[in-house]
């Protein structure tokens, strides 16, 4: 450890040490026992597990990945959502069923990716997973980075299976003497300590009182008396969870300078060993199909501690969709689990970072000068572009595109996995995914456009969505006379509606008659090729922001929830292609005029 320095540099030194290291591992063949034996993605129905097999086969020919590991994708069951404890339950099954006996001698990562990413659709398609990332060359995407940061838990690790979700990112510091190790029963967590304002949207630990006082090291293995999921400050309070910095020397050693003198110890993943995996299988055998959806964190790691207490089975404030059986489910994990122990390693140095919505995603790779300097995030990977617009706070994004030195992109904005001519200027605050804008075209601030390749009957068409980046696509109502409460670029979706001379009515909507949104309205129209539907899709938003007509009437309209239906991963990924073989080519070329 470098003594006096800064908790930020050595936060930073370290998450470049683990990159490095995984680095000298990608296309390598890793001896055993040196890295995780198996490798594990969720997905939540079969589209998307094929989506996922095609991308990691495609990275594994490229040799961005160590190899002689085995990477599985595991789809949920068909039938209702059951969630990512759900989803944990099911691997559980698939990994015994694929390995048989052997399979209490491996280390696995479960990493938790099923789903459709309606707060960040430009991983709506391809998968949180396999979102770009703003450095490395070839440039990394979430699963690369997700094995760097956690290159040396395997060789520290007991049997059993590591529980982790997509769109986090987890930094930390130890001292040089020190190591992570999982190898206790039951389930070991990471705790990263927080501001209680984190600690409300977050499971809250309640740790047990420390048997012996000594100076905060900057790794602790301590008890958890119980855990909180999501709770107010006044629950933190009274629970006991909230710990005071010293005052002598206040966020010492602490990653988060920001931390007041009150803070909580916050989690991210967790690790079971393979007695409670077994466990927790034979549970899942015995219940057969499950019904509603479990939380691996809320529904698993509130029955452990010795202070667990069963008020939280009939809490159902942080659950999206309510099912007669949950609290049934939820009292019988309870008691299945009750007694078991929950270890904390505190990770006292070490930040949390969530990057699973639009203003995450902008945030961190424009203007988060902190984790771009503990990353190395550059303004522009893998891209050739003119120099990136910047700012005093913010700069631009660039990641694996190809823009005309004529093209502007505003200081704020991230370009991906697409090719800009040379009359088109972005505005501040908007993500451009997937697109190739070859006419002059302005795209207005605070906007959010991705173009999906489609097979339809047989025919290769495209689409392109267009939102706000406020617009908030969860959102649901239940009648067609509520349509007016959705809210298109802060309009109301029936003013919009009528712009395009678009009638309300059922047929406006798929899926799900009493949930209608954003997502499920018929109002982006498909195109024979992949510029034509970014510019008409900008007509459409155009005339919202004009407030002119702009009739749709005559074109085959879909909703985003069916663009994904159609989608085909292989055009979309042959265009990043393209893109790739047309930016090596260039770069190959400078070098040579060099």
């Amino acid at each position: 450890m470098l003594v006096g320095a800064e908790p930020e540099i050595l936060l930073q030194r370290a998450t470049q040490k683990r990159l490095e290291k995984f680095a000298q591992l990608r296309g390598k063949i890793v001896p055993a026992g040196e890295f995780w034996d198996v490798v594990v993605i969720t997905a939540v129905d079969k589209k998307q597990e094929i989506a996922y097999q095609q991308q990691l086969s495609e990275k594994l020919k490229r040799k961005e990945l160590p190899l002689g590991v085995h990477y599985h994708v595991f789809v949920d069951p068909p039938g209702p959502k059951i969630g990512n404890g759900g989803s944990t339950f099911h691997v559980l099954q698939c990994l015994e069923e694929h390995y048989g006996d052997k399979w209490d001698s491996l280390t696995v990562i479960l990493i938790h990716s099923g789903g459709y990413s309606q707060r960040l659709p430009n991983a709506s398609a391809l998968g949180k997973i396999f979102t770009a990332l703003p450095f490395g060359d070839p440039v990394y995407q979430m699963l690369d980075l997700k094995l760097a940061m956690y290159i040396d838990f395997p060789i520290q690790m007991n049997p059993g299976v590591l529980i982790t979700c997509a769109d986090d990112i987890e930094l930390y510091d130890i001292e040089e003497s020190d190591f992570i190790k999982f190898d206790q029963p039951g389930f070991t967590a990471l705790a990263h300590p927080s501001s209680l304002t984190v600690g409300m949207t977050h499971g809250v630990f309640v740790l047990e009182p420390s048997s012996h006082l000594t100076e905060k090291r900057q790794l602790e293995y301590r008890s958890c008396n119980r855990f909180l999921h999501k709770p107010s400050t006044e629950s933190m309070h009274q629970s006991g969870a909230v710990c005071l910095m010293s005052q002598s020397s206040p966020s010492e050693g602490m990653g988060d300078s920001t931390l007041n003198s009150e803070y909580v110890y916050t989690d991210s993943l967790f690790y079971i060993d393979h007695t409670t995996a077994k466990l927790l299988l034979t549970f899942y055998k015995q219940m057969g199909k499950l019904c509603c959806e479990i939380d691996a964190y809320g529904d698993f790691l509130q029955a452990l501690g010795p202070g667990a207490t069963q008020d939280y089975v009939k809490n159902i404030e942080n659950v999206s969709k309510e099912e007669s059986c949950l609290v049934e489910i939820r009292e019988k994990i309870f008691r299945l689990l009750k007694g078991l122990p929950l270890n904390v390693i505190l990770l006292n140095n070490s930040k949390f970072y969530h990057i699973g919505t639009t203003h995450e995603y902008l945030f961190h790779f424009t203007s988060d000068r902190k984790l771009q300097c503990e990353m190395g995030l550059l303004p522009n990977i893998f891209s050739i572009c003119p120099k990136s617009a910047e700012d005093l706070e913010k700069s631009a994004c660039i990641i694996h595109s190809i823009l005309s030195p004529m093209s502007c992109v505003a200081p704020g904005s991230l370009v991906e996995y697409s090719r800009l001519g040379s009359e088109v200027s972005v505005g501040t605050n908007s993500i451009i995914s997937g697109c190739c804008i070859n006419t002059k075209a302005h795209v207005p601030p605070n906007t959010f456009i991705t173009t999906l390749s489609m097979r339809i009957d047989g025919e290769l068409m495209y689409a392109s969505m267009v939102f706000g980046i406020e617009d908030n696509l969860k959102k649901n109502v239940r009648k067609l006379s509520d349509v007016h409460a959705l809210h298109y670029f802060g309009f109301s979706l029936g003013e919009c509606l009528e712009l395009w001379g678009l009638r309300i009515s059922d047929q406006l909507f798929s899926g799900h008659k009493s949930a209608l949104s954003l997502w499920t309205v018929r109002i982006f129209p498909v195109c024979s090729t992949l510029s034509d539907s970014v510019e008409v899709s900008l007509r459409i938003l155009n005339s919202v922001k004009n407030m002119s007509p702009f009739r749709l009437g005559g074109l085959k309209l879909l909703s985003v929830e069916e663009m994904l239906c159609y989608k085909d991963i292989e055009d979309m990924l042959k265009f990043r292609q393209q893109l790739y073989e047309e930016i090596t080519l260039q770069r190959l070329k400078k070098k040579s005029d060099l």
